[in-house]
């Protein structure tokens, strides 16, 4: 993936802000899918969002997209109020998000897909454009560069001229993350960028994430733990709707709370089965105290894999009557 001579550099005074989350809460109902929950990412580090399935890692996206509107606490990115903001807003204030199913559009080429990520930086009104006149070629022309800045930035621009559906899935992860590339985010939302990659495919993904903190506040979410500890400077743990741990990857590692709530699960499972052990031995001690003899005709059988014999007396041959016709 490289750093292309086309990308340009950011304009003074447009420089990544401090996100900062003031006790949001969101409720579903009943159901508090957040509670109270407070950090801060800060403007050119890597901040990622990890925690158990249901957690609400993706709530705190879609509030931070405006998809959902929170039912308390406040949002703000540098000096712009984000609480309730819609989500077609976000481009103008630099903001982007990749999304977890790619959402490319499969007749547009890989270059026009990333020119559509652009179209905020487009200077034509849609007039001029359905006229052709010379300022709308002009912008497409300069869109066009902008596309393909962000695809050599991926590492993908060989493949400006195919159709998504050409490239392996690798590549199409490569070519969403271009085209919010294409709008010079300066905060960059990324939903588990690497869902569906494979190992090997981790490490050049770490890389990119780390180089787009030069020019944006980067906000992850990632179930892979190898991927996040070594790319983010910070972490927030959520568990339940809760923030449980916020800190540097090695202070989260460390933190008894994380632990606890990714080993909970497996834990709760070996509880249970200790338990069921515990009733099994219990019911084996009072058929011994009912019926000795039978007793242990059970446990003999259960140890040599067998099932216990049926109770009552044996049941004899089917009669006529009984057995099914043909």
């Amino acid at each position: 993936m490289n750093s292309s001579s086309e990308w340009a550099p950011r304009p003074p005074g447009d420089s990544p802000g401090v996100l900062d989350i003031r006790d949001v809460t969101v409720r579903f109902g009943g159901v508090t899918a957040l509670d109270s929950v407070s950090f801060a990412a800060a403007p050119c580090q890597v901040t990622g969002v990890i925690g158990p399935n249901g957690a609400g890692k993706t709530t705190l996206l879609n509030v931070l997209c405006g998809f959902v509107k929170p039912d308390a606490g406040r949002l703000t990115f540098g000096d712009t109020d984000l609480t309730g903001l819609k989500p077609h807003k976000l481009a103008s204030l630099g903001i982007a998000r990749t999304l977890q199913n790619i959402g490319l559009f499969p007749g547009l080429t890989v270059c026009e897909n990333v020119m559509a990520g652009a179209n905020s930086h487009a200077r034509a009104g849609f007039w001029a454009s359905v006229a052709g006149l010379r300022r709308s070629d002009r912008d497409e022309r300069a869109l066009r560069r902008r596309a393909l800045a962000a695809l050599d930035r991926v590492g993908i621009a060989d493949t400006a001229d195919s159709l998504p559906g050409q490239l392996p899935f690798a590549h199409r992860k490569r070519l969403a993350l271009a085209r919010v590339l294409a709008a010079q985010p300066r905060l960059l939302l990324l939903d588990e960028p690497a869902s569906g990659l494979t190992e090997t495919e981790l490490p050049e993904l770490g890389r990119l994430i780390s180089n787009l903190a030069a020019d944006a506040s980067v906000v992850v979410i990632e179930h892979r733990m190898d991927l996040m500890m070594s790319v983010c400077d910070t972490i927030a743990v959520l568990d339940f709707g809760k923030l449980i741990a916020f800190g540097t990857p090695q202070q989260v590692q460390a933190d008894p709370a994380v632990t606890d709530a990714y080993l909970g699960a497996e834990r709760s499972g070996t509880e249970r089965s200790g338990t069921e052990q515990a009733g099994t031995e219990q019911a084996r001690a009072e058929r011994a105290d009912a019926d000795p003899a039978r007793a242990e005709q059970s446990d003999g059988a259960a140890s040599h894999g067998e099932p216990p014999p049926p109770d009552g007396p044996p049941r004899s041959e089917p009669t006529a009557e009984e057995r099914p016709h043909d």
